[in-house]
Formats: structure tokens, sequence, C-alpha cells
């Protein structure tokens, strides 16, 4: 009998069980991957600062301390159901057989959404965030020459760090539009998300863009007059007026349809062409992964602030299920920065229920959530707007069901 397990060897998870074992708990964290670290094992980004950011090298460093605290962490250990017996205490159910805990955290990170587009089961396409695992944790080229379809914070990132593993990208363009993607290939609504990274740009209109589209008339205007030949972020064009119609090839990926398109997101007729490429990066964004929440009766609340369907909490990374307890993507898409410190925050409210004398405790958990808000306050990059206004709504929503 586990006094906690960890679903999710990412930093929330890593962290967790990190705060957990320096107070003596016994814990064991499992991952259905080959090896701890999570989203942490394929980001390497140049901060404003000037500083890198290398998850690898992170990484090492949470499994650094874990090792030292003799840290129980299992890899390739799949969960598949969580189930809550009568005697107060959980069975996680896995690919491995079944454990026992008296608590849980839930701490799976995001999934990626897809953006369809024809002929997206050939081979050489692929979600931009296999392609930064391909590129970045098992050092494989994904091609010679792509392009991304999909312009966000996440595709912006992970296009980088493809272009420092040496990989061609011809650019970065829109979906067409259609039921499914029209978020995502609407012009100005991609304008709302790219304003919000264009200060790390070497680009004067991105950077125009990151000071003073704050206005809605302003960002219409800069949409209205985006480049056609699109806008340079580290040498490669960024199309917010183009848009991807069709992948091409027949065993393979060996080109994609483009046509030019309305500050609408309208193709334009008499404009389409075809550009060579030999694999497809599609980005659609990212959504908590909730499914093992949803299986052990935890109540959501839909939050576009957060980025999808969140498992209600509170900012002590309390459940109402007693003794269930998540953070990181799963509680909404941030920075693995926020992640870390949430899982920081959930490992000391786990501590609290079994650790005798909780006055110094008391003190580090308050400081950890404070911490929380710093670095969220503090980050590069917010993949949401209004995150703050959407942590209050889900607090909310906890005090609600708790109170009733």
């Amino acid at each position: 009998m586990y006094d906690v397990i960890i679903v999710g060897a990412g930093p929330a998870g890593l962290s967790a069980a990190i705060t957990c074992r320096e107070w003596d708990l016994h814990v064991l964290v499992i991952d259905e991957f080959v090896k701890p670290g999570g989203r942490l094992l394929g980001q390497l980004h140049e901060e404003p600062n000037g500083e890198w950011w290398n998850g690898i090298e992170e990484t090492k460093q949470l499994m650094d301390k874990a090792e030292s605290l003799n840290t129980d962490i299992r890899c390739g250990i799949s969960a598949h159901h969580l189930e809550k017996v009568k005697d107060h205490h959980f069975i996680v159910h896995t690919n491995k057989g079944n454990f026992e805990a008296k608590n849980l955290l839930i701490a799976t990170g995001a999934a990626e959404t897809a953006a369809p587009v024809p002929g997206w089961t050939l081979p050489g396409v692929m979600s931009i965030g296999a392609a930064q695992v391909m590129t970045n944790v098992h050092r494989v080229r994904v091609g010679e020459k792509g392009i991304v379809i999909g312009v966000n914070v996440l595709s912006a990132a992970i296009a980088r760090e493809l272009q420092l593993a040496g990989v061609n990208l011809h650019s970065m363009m829109l979906p067409a539009m259609n039921s499914v993607t029209k978020e995502h290939a609407h012009p100005k609504k991609v304008m709302d998300g790219l304003s919000r990274i264009a200060h790390l740009a070497p680009s004067a209109f991105l950077r125009f863009g990151s000071r003073f589209t704050k206005s809605d008339f302003v960002r219409k205007l800069a949409t209205q007059f985006y480049p056609k030949s699109g806008v340079k972020m580290w040498g490669m064009p960024i199309h917010l007026r183009k848009a991807v119609t069709e992948i091409n090839g027949k065993d393979r990926v060996e080109s994609v349809t483009v046509f030019d398109i309305t500050a609408d997101g309208k193709l334009i007729k008499g404009t389409e062409r075809r550009i060579e490429v030999d694999f497809v990066c599609i980005a659609g964004g990212l959504y908590p992964l909730a499914e093992l929440a949803a299986v052990i009766g935890l109540p959501f609340q839909y939050l576009e602030e957060l980025g999808g369907h969140v498992p209600v909490h509170n900012k002590k990374m309390e459940t109402p299920i007693d003794g269930v307890y998540v953070a990181g993507n799963i509680t909404g898409i941030e920075s693995a920065k926020v992640a870390r410190a949430q899982g920081t925050v959930a490992g000391l409210s786990i501590a609290k229920k079994h650790v005798d004398g909780k006055a110094d405790l008391d003190y580090r958990l308050l400081k950890a959530i404070e911490q929380v808000k710093t670095i969220r306050n503090e980050a590069t990059i917010q993949f949401h707007p209004h995150i703050s206004e959407g942590r209050e709504k889900i607090e909310q929503a906890f005090r609600r069901i708790v109170h009733s």
C-alpha cells in the first residue's frame, strides 16, 4: 500500500514525487513512456534573457533529485482504470498489474488536437508534437523539407526547435477553413494568438503586433494588411493569408496544395499552387488529457481559458474526491515551469495528510501556491489568454461542489 501513486512522470509528477519523498512518504510514479520527463524531453528554446531552456537537462535535474531520495519511478506502465474502494483507498489498474494507494495524483499532461486536412493519413504527415519527439528525443530526422499547417503558440515554439536541429521548414500556413478547423483557419483569430509570442520574434512587424494588438481594431488592421509573402520569424515565413487545402502523394507526402485566402479565411479562386515537400506537421493545439480523471468520477468544467474540459480542483491541487489530486497540464494548458510548480503544491498537500507537526508544511504550501502565481505571471509565453480568470473560475467551481 503506497501513500501516493502518481500517474505521469512529467514535470508535475516528478516534482510532486520529490516533495512527497522529502517528507518520507511511500511513493510510486508510473508513466507509459519508456523514459521519464514527459513533454520536457522535447523542449529546447532560447528565453528572452538569452538563457536556454533545455528540457532534457531539466529532466535530468529532476531525476537526479528523485533518485537521491530513492523514489520508485517505473516507465512503460499504462494506467487504464482508477478505482476507489470502500475502505478509502484506491486501486490503479495497469498493463503490469494493479497497485494500491491511499492517495492518487493524476498528472497526465496534455494531448494534441488534430486539424484534419485531406491527405493527412499519408506517410510523412505527423502532429507537430510527434515531430518534436522524433527530433529532440529520438534524434530521428523527420524529412528533408516540410511545412507546418497551423499557426499557434505551440507550433511556433516547436518549429524553432526543428530549425535548431537542422530541419528545413518551408513555411507555416493555416489549414483551409471547415467546421472543424474554423478556429485555426481564421486569420484574425490566429493573429490574436500570434501576438502573444511576437515579443520573441526578430521581426519588426510581429513586435509591432505584440505592443499594439491589444486593440481589436489594430488586430483587424494588421490581419487585413498582413504581407502576402508572410512575415519571417527566425528566417521562416509565417503565412496568415495562405491556407493548405490538401496534402498530396501516392505512397508518401509529395506536395501540398495552397490557396491565398481573404482576411476572413475564404479561399481566393485562381490562386491555387503546389509546394513540393516530403513531410507535413499538423498543429491544432493542446487539450488536457483527462480520461483517467473522468474514470475515477471527478467533475469537470469546460473553460476555454484553460484549454478545454478540466477536472475541478482548487489552488492546493485538491479535487472534490478526497485523496485525489491533479497537477500539470491536466489542470489547464500552461508551461512546464508552471506544471513543475504545481507538482510541488500537490506534493505538499498530500504530505499534509500524513505528517505530524504541520506548521512548517502549512507555511511551505502557502509559499508554493504563491510561487505558482509568480511563475504564471512571469511566463514568457501564454498558451491561452485570460489564464488567471480561468483559474479563478475553476476555484469557484470547486467551492460550489464542496459546499453544496
